[in-house]
Formats: C-alpha cells, structure tokens, sequence
C-alpha cells in the first residue's frame, strides 16, 4: 500500500482569489454582499474619522504659521521699540534740547542758577 502525498500549491488559488475580488471590486458585486453591508456604518465612521484628522492637520499647521508669522512681527516691533527708547534718551538729553530750543528760535534760556528747595512747615 502506497500512499500518494499531494501537494497544494497555495500561490495559485491565492491569485485565483485576488482576480475574483479584483473582478468584483470593479463591477460592484463586492460592495452589495451582505457582509460588507453590514460593515458600511463602520466604513462610514472610518471615512468621517479620517476627514476629521485631515481637517485637523491643516488647521494646527495653519495655526503653527500664524504663530510664527506672530513671533516675527513681535520681534520687528521689539527692535522699533529699542530704537525709539534709544532715540527719546538722546533727544532728552539737556544739550540735545538746549541746542533744539536755540535751532527753533524759542526765545527760552537756559538757567544757570541751581533749582532752590522748597520747604514748608
């Protein structure tokens, strides 16, 4: 008695398969079996989840550039701002504002005579 061993060759049964759901994806027969429609609210929940992560990307990189849009500016205004304080320092200076008093013709002064205090009993 000799016993025959036959061997399977599962490569082929297995492309046999992806033809089969290929040809059914592409006619539309896969989408009406029953299993898959009984699966369309999770597909649906799927598709509404990916949108939602999609929508959010956008909006936290939309929200990074405005924010670094934001951090530029606030540096821009930073050096303005040192730039005035540092120009109101040398226009208050008193010989900058003696020699601006004398450019515009003011008529004013400078006092020689130290300010007296004030004292009140």
């Amino acid at each position: 008695m000799k016993e025959t061993i036959e061997f399977i060759d599962h490569k082929e049964e297995q492309s046999e398969i992806k033809k089969g759901l290929f040809r059914e994806l592409l006619d539309g027969t896969l989408l009406t079996r029953e299993v898959v429609i009984k699966q369309l609210p999770f597909l649906v929940f799927l598709t509404f989840l990916t949108m939602f992560y999609i929508a959010n990307r956008y909006n936290a990189e939309k929200i990074a550039r405005e924010t670094v849009a934001l951090q530029n500016e606030l540096k821009e205004l930073r050096a303005e701002s040192v730039t005035i304080a540092a120009e109101l320092m040398e226009i208050s200076k008193q010989s900058t504002v003696a020699k601006m008093v004398e450019e515009k013709n003011l008529g004013l002064k400078e006092s020689v005579e130290p300010p007296g205090r004030i004292i009140i009993y």
